[in-house]
């Protein structure tokens, strides 16, 4: 499976965005996918899962309450919703696809990220 993560902008903080995660190939449906993000100067961190039935979702502790991670299967697209935007936001966001999935960076397929630039 091929991903591509996009919807990423410049945006002040308080707003939204949403970010999508488009992708090609077989069996999308069966891959749980998850959201990372890596600041400048940063270690990667996970940011959301989700099963690929859509009824498992996962967020990192920080984030709860501001992003909702869901996922269209028709489409072949997760999405991630992100509000009450923050500058230490600030991150490149990439999504990953795996078969098992949820918190862990052991996903097998990684899309190339969009920038997210939240200002002050």
């Amino acid at each position: 499976v091929q991903l591509q993560a996009y919807g990423g902008g410049l945006v002040q903080a308080g707003n939204s965005l949403r970010l999508s995660c488009a992708a090609s190939g077989h069996a999308f449906s069966s891959y749980a996918i998850g959201w990372f993000r890596q600041a400048p100067g940063k270690e990667r961190e996970f940011v959301s899962s989700i099963s690929w039935s859509g009824t498992s979702t996962y967020y990192a502790d920080s984030l709860k309450g501001r992003f909702t991670i869901s996922r269209d299967n028709a489409k072949k697209t997760v999405y991630l919703q992100m509000n009450s935007l923050k500058p230490e936001d600030t991150a490149v966001y990439f999504c990953a696809a795996d078969s098992v999935g949820g918190i862990t960076f052991r996903y097998a397929f990684w899309g190339q990220g969009t920038q997210v630039t939240v200002s002050s």
